[in-house]
This record gives structure tokens, sequence and C-alpha cells, in this order.
């Protein structure tokens, strides 16, 4: 016998509602916000990638020394499927390609590890890049 499950969405939320129908329609209910901090967690460990970017308020906030693990992360729930989209700043110096490569599959394989949902894609989007202090070009001098 195989274990039946059916997911789907609660109205009105962002979270995904698993109900194991064999176990007298127990439930999970998992948040958007789960998920973004999961992904948040693993390209906060990632060489090459030095931050996400989530505008101008998650700036401020980081500066006044809260860190957001969701900041620059958005995710969306359709069923039991995941889509997840995120704002990062590269590291000056790596391989972009290697790097985003490398945080779409470690963001997949640990949402679908901890959450047991499928994650449909990963996608990427660069916005800046962190350039080392010592090579910053120095501001102009009026003379």
């Amino acid at each position: 016998m195989t274990e039946e499950k059916k997911s789907k969405p609660v109205k009105g939320t962002d979270q995904v509602v698993k109900v194991d129908s064999l176990k007298g329609g127990d439930s999970i209910s998992i948040s958007s916000e789960v998920i973004a901090v999961i992904a948040g967690v693993v390209s906060s460990d990632l060489p090459g990638i030095a931050g996400m970017s989530g505008g101008v308020v998650g700036g401020i906030a980081e500066k006044l020394g809260r860190r957001d693990l969701t900041k620059g992360i958005k995710v969306r729930i359709n069923e039991d499927k995941v889509a997840i989209d995120m704002n990062i700043i590269a590291a000056y110096g790596i391989s972009i390609v290697e790097a985003t490569d490398r945080l779409k599959k470690e963001v997949r394989s640990s949402v679908e590890k901890t959450t047991g949902l499928k994650v449909e894609t990963v996608n990427i989007n660069v916005i800046g890049i962190e350039v080392p202090h010592d090579q910053e070009e120095p501001e102009a001098k009026d003379s």
C-alpha cells in the first residue's frame, strides 16, 4: 500500500497544507516565510553570495542590527509546488554562473528535504556586486 498525500493551498494565505489521508486527515501547514528562511540560511552559507537585497527598508533594518533571512526572497506556492525568486548580491571576483548554479541546487535540495514540497523553480536575480573596500574607486576631491 502506498502512502497517499493530498496537498492544497489554504485560501487567503501564503502557505501549503499537506493532508495525510492515511492518518485520519492529519495536516501540516507550512508558511511561505518558512520556505524563504530556509533559502536565506542556505544563501548565507555559500561562497560567492555576498548578500541578499530586499530594497532600502531591508538595508535600513540590517544597519540597525536586525538581520532578516527572508530579505530579497519571494516564495510562491501552487498546490504542493514551490517557486522561489531570490535577489542576490554577488561577491566580486567569483564566477557568478557557478555561484548561482550552486545556490539554486542547494536551495532546491534544502527546501525539498526539509518540507517535502517539490521546488518547481529557483530564479536568481543578480542585482549587485560587492566590491572589496580596497578596490573601490576613490571619491573625486573638489579643487
